[in-house]
């Protein structure tokens, strides 16, 4: 996975989004293991047109089902259709969230979020410490990520 090549794209194509998910814990925190660089993006039809567009740039792949996987369509109205996509990459395995369970307001979550910079300096707006454990706090008990838990509260409280 190159996900600095993931997160380029995103942000030279102008892509309103939040990095979330395993990969903004890795950057921000400790190494997880994780397969997927996950946006939360801002669900207006100008930004998604942007998001299709940096997909497009990426060799993105889609579909509803494996039976009907493929590039994707030429417009960016296939992104209204649910509110998480699992997509392929040129670069790695992508998530887009339309919404995210357990943070109702993107943008209350882009306002505490911090603009970050990998180690190869590729920027992205990261979602913040007291969200990112929202968000796992809305899980299912059993769907947590327990080590994330304990790390985040630990650090809140300090």
């Amino acid at each position: 996975m190159n996900a600095d090549r993931i997160l380029a794209v995103f942000h030279e194509n102008g892509v309103d989004c939040i990095l979330i998910g395993g990969m903004n814990f890795l950057l921000r925190h400790q190494p997880v293991l994780t397969f997927d660089v996950d946006f939360w993006v801002r669900d207006e039809p100008s930004n998604l047109a942007r998001v299709h567009a940096a997909l497009r740039e990426l060799g993105a792949a889609w579909g509803s089902s494996e039976d009907n996987w493929k590039p994707l369509p030429d417009d960016a109205q296939w992104l209204t259709k649910q509110a998480v996509f699992c997509l392929t990459t040129n670069h790695g395995a992508v998530d887009i969230f339309r919404s995210v369970h357990g943070l109702p307001d993107y943008d209350a979550c882009r306002q505490r979020s911090t603009e970050r910079r990998t180690e190869a300096g590729t920027p992205y707006q990261s979602l913040s410490d007291v969200d990112m454990l929202a968000c796992q706090m809305a899980l299912a008990e059993g769907q947590r990520r327990l080590d994330r838990v304990a790390y985040l509260q630990k650090l809140l409280k300090n």
